[in-house]
């Protein structure tokens, strides 16, 4: 009668000969993939960078993202004009950031009666008001794909991820210049083989669920809605990009 002890041994010593041929096996070094080839087979083209805009524009308007084409001279007006729109009263801005600041400024002189207030505390020490009190969320992105109409946010000390998540709305400044074909594009320009964030923020849309009735519900796990002050470079007129996207 075999006894568990028995029982042990036997599954070690088979475990040892599944081992040992593994071990004895001739190994082969695995040719590394080459993921430049396969991201420029499989990334659509565009005949020029106005119309790689439009897809962009397209794929996160399908998704209820509301986007505003901007330039460098005017985003803080259409900022102060989405936030009276919205009804905002109070707004979280990276204060310690060009952005933040050139935000905190046109809302003091356009709409004084909005509140700004900065990420400055611990989240601790703040948490109830930040939660219930604060309207919305302002913040900058690092880079954009095409391909899926994709934000890139990194969060970091001086605009952390609560900033973007908590507030139920999130108004985002992006720069188009930094869109990309593709994530492996945006990757490499990012160095992020060796630079990586311990946190890095995909963006496609709003937030949003839905339960077993395929009903769909914004705002559940983040901001109800997603606002993009997209700015153009110089080259390209608003009246290029607004006519189709």
């Amino acid at each position: 009668m075999s006894t568990p002890f028995d029982l042990k041994r036997t599954s070690q010593t088979a475990r040892e000969r599944i081992f040992a041929k593994l071990n004895a096996a001739q190994r082969a070094p695995m040719p590394e993939p080459d993921t430049a080839a396969y991201y420029a087979q499989a990334t659509p083209k565009w005949p020029n960078e106005i119309e790689r805009l439009k897809h962009w524009a397209r794929t996160m308007r399908r998704f209820n993202t509301q986007i505003h084409w901007v330039n460098a001279d005017n985003w803080t007006q259409i900022l102060c004009a989405v936030v009276r729109d919205k009804q905002i009263g109070n707004i979280l801005l990276p204060m310690n950031t060009a952005h933040g600041q050139a935000a905190h400024q046109a809302l003091a002189q356009h709409a004084p009666k909005i509140q700004s207030c900065g990420f400055e505390r611990p989240i601790e020490d703040w948490k109830d008001e930040l939660f219930d009190r604060v309207d919305a969320g302002f913040t900058n992105i690092c880079a954009g794909i095409a391909q899926t109409g994709t934000l890139l946010l990194w969060p970091d000390a001086q605009q952390p991820r609560s900033m973007s998540l908590v507030p139920p709305i999130h108004i985002a400044l992006f720069d188009t210049t930094t869109l990309h074909d593709d994530f492996f594009s945006a990757m490499q320009s990012l160095e992020l083989a060796h630079n990586t964030p311990s946190n890095l923020v995909l963006i496609s849309s709003p937030s949003k669920t839905s339960d077993i009735q395929l009903t769909l519900a914004f705002g559940a796990h983040g901001p109800r809605d997603l606002v993009v002050l997209a700015q153009l470079p110089a080259h390209i007129a608003l009246a290029d990009v607004e006519e189709a996207a």
